[in-house]
């Protein structure tokens, strides 16, 4: 039957190098469970169809049993009556009967073989599910641990650049400080050799001052 040997293929699917092969082993795994779960509703839908046929043949089979008992039990009274055509007319009709219900037995046992088939695969396939979802919860378990590990390594990157950042700034900043200390060095001399250059051009401003003042007295006493 198809449904059978879609359930081989599926119990003889080997999960691991299916995700092995997948570039989406999440998305993968989430289809073959999706499979799974779908054969499952079709198995027990099968099986709900192949039980109901098991009890209608039973009622056959009885009905058939209860036939050919009657048949018999009507030939048996027509030899008592010493009617042989009768009985033989009888036992003719027992056998059509006799006929039917093996032709149902061997209907029931193919039915019942079915159904023992179905049980098992579908044990089977209850375990290759349950297989198959714990994977699932193994690639979510392992996904969400990557991105939690990944998270704190960027984490951990940016922290890094903050640190080397400040540093620089600091750096920055004592660079600065030399730098101003280096200005300061140089408006200090600079102020220095103003104030240097200030007293010689007072003294040389008095010496004029004084000279002119000689001049005068000069002038006075002539």
């Amino acid at each position: 039957m198809g449904m059978f040997s879609r359930i081989n293929d599926i119990v003889q699917a080997n999960i691991n190098a299916m995700l092995d092969k997948a570039e989406d082993p999440e998305k993968i795994i989430r289809l073959i469970i999706q499979e799974m779960e779908e054969t499952l509703v079709e198995v027990r839908t099968d099986a709900a169809r192949f039980i109901a046929q098991q009890k209608t043949l039973a009622r056959h089979i009885a009905s058939a049993n209860k036939e050919v008992e009657g048949w018999q039990h009507k030939a048996q009274i027509a030899m008592n009556n010493e009617k042989e055509t009768l009985a033989k007319a009888a036992l003719i009709e027992k056998q059509k009967y006799v006929s039917k219900l093996t032709s149902l037995e061997e209907q029931e046992a193919q039915l019942a073989e079915s159904i023992e088939k179905i049980q098992a695969d579908t044990a089977r396939l209850n375990s290759k599910l349950a297989e198959a979802k714990a994977k699932q919860k193994t690639l979510v378990q392992r996904k969400h641990s990557a991105q939690t590990r990944l998270k704190v390594k960027q984490a951990d990157h940016e922290g890094k650049i903050d640190d080397a950042m400040m540093r620089f700034e600091s750096y920055e900043q004592r660079i600065d400080h030399l730098e101003a200390q280096v200005d300061a060095y140089d408006l200090t001399k600079s102020n220095e050799a103003t104030s240097l250059q200030a007293e010689f051009d007072a003294m040389e401003a008095n010496e004029a001052i004084e000279k002119e003042l000689a001049e005068l007295k000069k002038k006075k006493v002539a």
